[in-house]
């Protein structure tokens, strides 16, 4: 561990997640010399690396002054670039565990600094970025005394990285996943009225948060989580251990989201590989074991809280998870979301009074995210006209339709002709149908019609919904 001297007031650890990622070095490029001090950088990346990346890319963008540590577990490369410190966690990428466990890994190195930034290795900065950050944290003094910056950054393209754009964004409800994770969406912040000061937040980016060095130690990553689940996870923990969520209101940097120009895990640990024994699970399987803890750390679908499990990975004692419901207005047990969640309103303080419980219920929608899937061989079956094949592929478009326990219709759509090619997959048709309903309208099965282009049916098939 290379901690910067404790002396210096404005150091800042950096943690960043780096799987196969070509737009790592780019990323650090760009994050030292926007820097208005880059000498008070200590940038630690767990670097998940096939064979073809190496050192030499480091070292032909002028990263110099190379050594090497061994660790416990892992090798360390440090090296250095415009003052700042850089350090590798050298992974080789079929022996990784996942993107939580990468970060969990990352937050083992903290070293004391005043400050940390989490971050993907896929960004661009402004100039004078950790100026700006530190500002608007210590802004947030009066009110908070562990404020936590985190949002959801404008995209920019790889490609064209020079005409970057947008505006500061804030993180909105998008829906509760199949699997009870909750998952968000950026949004511009309004431009009226006109701030000076960051916004209250209900939700955590996994891609750009900055806090006090202490937040790498309190709430660290549980590593038994994979991917998603990890970010409404951190939020509760975060808001129960007592830290406070703020947007920023100034752009700060930017994100890459399409993915396009790099690998991921899951393109790697997959079936082939587990039965070659090159790796002990597939993606899926770690990912399935993370959403069965994500729903009993937040009680999701009503299974009972449990904490006791989750050691130093579990909520904090500061305030409780129901605290933190009112505050976000979301209800883990029910699905349920409030109004003006789904208004997108900016939340209130932490302890603001809610109204009557049952009044506060009474306004809550449940989320819903039905997954549709069913096969070709399943419409043949079903079709209209015996005999008729295929079904799936000659279908122009499609309906779906979802009924509760007492076959009272809560949802239909259709899917017209110009997208429904892209539910079509192998011979599936996979589709999510998001919608809200009454909070004790819980979905219990799903019809779908497939139709020509006359729009004469062609098939229907029912199915009960899986939860």
């Amino acid at each position: 561990m290379t901690a910067l001297p404790a002396a210096q007031p404005d150091s800042i650890f950096v943690q960043i997640a780096s799987y196969r990622d070509s737009q790592l070095i780019p990323t650090l490029c760009d994050l030292i010399n926007k820097a208005k001090k880059p000498n008070r950088l200590r940038i630690v990346v767990c670097w998940q690396h096939g064979p073809d990346e190496t050192l030499a890319g480091f070292w032909q963008r002028g990263f110099g002054k190379w050594h090497m540590k061994k660790a416990e577990d892992w090798t360390i490369q440090h090296l250095s670039y415009r003052g700042a410190l850089v350090e590798l966690i050298d992974v080789p990428h079929m022996m990784s565990q996942g993107a939580c466990w990468a970060r969990n890994r990352l937050q083992q190195e903290y070293g004391g600094e005043r400050y940390t930034l989490q971050l993907d290795s896929h960004h661009r900065f402004v100039d004078g970025w950790d100026a700006l950050s530190i500002d608007m944290l210590e802004s947030l003094r009066d009110e908070s005394p562990k404020p936590v910056l985190t949002a959801y950054l404008p995209g920019f393209d790889p490609q064209n990285d020079t005409a970057l754009h947008g505006s500061p964004q804030f993180m909105s409800f998008f829906r509760f996943g199949a699997e009870g994770v909750v998952m968000f969406q950026g949004k511009p912040l309004p431009a009226e009225p006109v701030r000076n000061r960051p916004v209250r937040a209900r939700f955590y980016s996994g891609h750009f948060t900055f806090a006090d060095g202490h937040f790498a130690t309190v709430v660290q990553h549980d590593p038994d989580y994979f991917f998603l689940g990890e970010e409404i996870s951190i939020t509760v923990r975060a808001f129960t251990h007592g830290y406070d969520l703020y947007h920023p209101h100034c752009l700060i940097a930017w994100h890459e989201y399409t993915r396009q120009h790099r690998v991921k895990m899951w393109d790697d640990h997959n079936g082939e590989a587990k039965e070659k024994g090159v790796i002990k699970e597939h993606w899926a399987e770690r990912n399935e074991r993370a959403y069965l803890r994500n729903q009993a750390l937040l009680g999701v679908d009503g299974k009972p809280s449990s904490t006791h499990e989750f050691g130093k990975y579990g909520l904090g004692t500061e305030r409780t998870l129901a605290e933190y419901e009112t505050y976000a207005g979301i209800s883990f047990a029910s699905r349920g979301v409030h109004e003006t969640v789904l208004g997108h309103e900016l939340p209130e303080p932490p302890g603001t009074p809610r109204p009557d419980a049952a009044i506060w219920q009474a306004s809550l929608r449940r989320a819903n995210d039905v997954r549709v899937c069913v096969h070709q061989n399943t419409f043949d079956e079903h079709a209209a006209t015996p005999g008729a094949q295929p079904t799936l592929s000659g279908a122009a478009s499609a309906v779906v339709a979802v009924y509760g326990h007492d076959e009272t219709e809560l949802h239909r759509e259709a899917i017209e002709a110009r997208d429904l090619h892209q539910y079509r997959q192998n011979d599936w048709l996979d589709y999510h149908a998001i919608f809200f309903s009454a909070l004790e309208r819980i979905p219990a099965r799903y019809v779908v019609e497939l139709r020509d282009d006359a729009g004469d049916l062609l098939s229907r098939v029912g199915h009960t919904v899986v939860v």
